[in-house]
């Protein structure tokens, strides 16, 4: 697991721009969906062209909050990376430009539906009643990427608790066009993975700064669960 702490200075920081440490310590489940990304053997797998060992090991914490947000009625969102080649979803730059023709290839291999690669892990507790979701860019919030913010603007959400790999780049991307797009975004640091601890730590970072916050899993749990408290109070 990767040593995740914000330090004091951006923790002051951004107290003095929201005056309080955290601006989603309550999450309304009626209007939260848990968003899981990439969590697929290619970043998975011992020898996957794209392996984040860390990534195995934040497979619990996504099962605790996939398990608590089915509990609470809130959507959980399992996003695949899907790439192909040609025609309007061909990806130039990181085809071409950004590997070699042979990374290329593989993960474009590995990552075609229906490649044992494409796959969720297997540990991952995944339930029929759970959303699917494919995109061909680093973010699914980006337009024409997948079609994920039309499915959560049909079931009313407006917020969303991102967790999966890798956390600088499929997640980070994703929680910042999300928040362009006017959700509100959480990361939950113990529940996203990079490949070095230091990649994990400036995409939270950064994330905290300017774009959401940040909680832990059991921080987030407890969010949810003073959410719904809230809604029943409110309702009574």
């Amino acid at each position: 697991m990767h040593k995740s702490s914000i330090a004091q200075d951006v923790i002051d920081l951004v107290v003095t721009r929201r005056g309080r440490p955290h601006a989603f310590d309550r999450l309304t489940p009626r209007s939260t969906a848990l968003i899981v990304i990439d969590m697929q053997n290619a970043f998975m797998k011992e020898g996957a062209p794209a392996e984040v060992a860390v990534a195995r090991d934040i497979v619990p914490n996504i099962n605790r909050l996939a398990a608590a947000f089915r509990q609470a009625g809130s959507p959980v969102v399992w996003v695949y990376m899907t790439l192909e080649r040609g025609g309007a979803n061909d990806w130039t730059p990181f085809f071409v430009d950004l590997n070699t023709p042979e990374r290329a290839k593989r993960m474009l291999d590995w990552l075609t539906e229906g490649h044992e690669g494409w796959q969720l892990w297997p540990t991952l507790d995944v339930q029929k009643s759970d959303l699917v979701v494919r995109k061909n860019r680093y973010s699914a919030f980006l337009p024409g990427a997948s079609d994920l913010p039309a499915r959560l603007e049909a079931r009313g959400i407006d917020t969303v608790v991102i967790a999966g790999t890798l956390t600088n780049v499929c997640c980070e991307s994703s929680a910042r066009d999300a928040m362009m797009r006017n959700y509100k975004v959480v990361m939950v640091s113990d529940a996203n993975a990079a490949l070095t601890d230091f990649d994990h730590q400036a995409a939270l970072t950064s994330i905290y700064r300017a774009f959401g916050d940040v909680l832990t899993t059991d921080e987030t749990l407890a969010a949810l669960k003073a959410g719904a408290a809230a809604s029943r109070s409110a309702a009574e």
